[in-house]
């Protein structure tokens, strides 16, 4: 099964991907965390894609297509995969198409997160994120139990230049200029499915898997 799920920048596409991997037994594919690696690991695609990120501006398409296509010949994705944060343009869902159609296989749904702004900006400015496994927690809606220590492995906690405020108006601009049209371009396909993510993260999986049935 193969599953993009679509929404904005804190709409909470990572999380529910990490719950539908276990229920699902697909992996996800996301192309934040992918960046964040090469980022991490000094790679030359991280290099370039750390200033960009840093601006809340979107990585070029090659760039991300390269790493969504080497991903996806990975054995664990044979049986499908979620991808989180990609398609992020047009040109980006045009090349998704092309490079499943390779391989005879297609979209089986998408599934577009709704949140009204105001709650997006409250979200993302307030998040926190484990430096060593990547567990996200929030300073109002998910606080952890030591201040600065992740509960789960107790990593250091760190807010992502990307979460700081000015960077966080700026990315959700630029999804509203850039990545909305996708939401048309699938609309088109009759693909699209709509869910108001504004719930808790139980009600939303809820919601994903009454879709998905």
């Amino acid at each position: 099964m193969i599953i993009v799920l679509f929404g904005p920048p804190g709409s909470g596409k990572g999380t529910q991907a990490k719950a539908l991997m276990d229920k699902l037994s697909v992996p996800q594919l996301s192309t934040g965390d992918m960046l964040r690696e090469a980022i991490s690991q000094g790679k030359p695609i991280g290099v370039k894609a750390k200033g960009l990120m840093d601006m809340g501006q979107l990585v070029p398409d090659a760039l991300i297509i390269d790493l969504i296509q080497e991903k996806m010949k990975a054995p664990d994705c044979k049986n499908g995969f979620l991808l989180d944060g990609f398609p992020r343009t047009v040109s980006q869902a045009v090349a998704l198409d092309q490079m499943l159609k390779k391989q005879s296989r297609k979209i089986d749904h998408v599934i577009s997160f709704q949140v009204p702004k105001d709650k997006l900006v409250k979200r993302l400015t307030g998040r926190l994120v484990c430096s060593a496994c990547g567990t996200s927690y929030h300073e109002l809606t998910k606080p952890v139990t030591k201040q600065g220590v992740c509960d789960k492995c107790g990593g250091k906690l760190i807010k992502r230049k990307d979460d700081e405020a000015n960077v966080v108006e700026a990315r959700l601009d630029t999804f509203q200029e850039e990545t909305m049209p996708v939401e048309g371009y699938y609309q088109k396909q009759g693909m699209l499915r709509t869910i108001d993510a504004t719930g808790s993260e139980r009600e939303v999986s809820d919601k994903i898997m009454g879709l998905l049935q």
